[in-house]
């Protein structure tokens, strides 16, 4: 096989592309970014993107405010807690 020949033009030419297709199934497969043949970069879509980062937004929200009631809560029992017995039965006894 010479140099010149057809044959091994075109092989040379399928070798690469096979590569290139390879390349790119095997990066789409596992979420890179794809590259064009102009260098420039095609990132895969993310499908409801959007609707992900409503839901985890209100979750924190809701895990917030149940952080700050058992805040207050732990506040109370370190109160209960520390506070003379005596006057923990006097405020009882008001309550009455």
């Amino acid at each position: 096989m010479s140099l010149g020949s057809g044959f091994f033009i075109i092989a040379i030419i399928a070798i690469t592309t096979g590569g290139w297709l390879i390349n790119n199934w095997l990066r789409a497969r596992h979420g890179y970014a794809l590259e064009d043949e102009w260098g420039g970069k095609t990132h895969p879509a993310v499908p409801d993107t959007d609707r992900k980062i409503e839901l985890l937004t209100n979750e924190n929200e809701n895990l917030a405010g149940k952080i700050t009631h058992l805040e207050e809560r732990v506040a109370v029992l370190e109160r209960i807690a520390t506070d003379s017995s005596s006057r923990l039965s006097d405020e009882i006894e008001n309550l009455r």
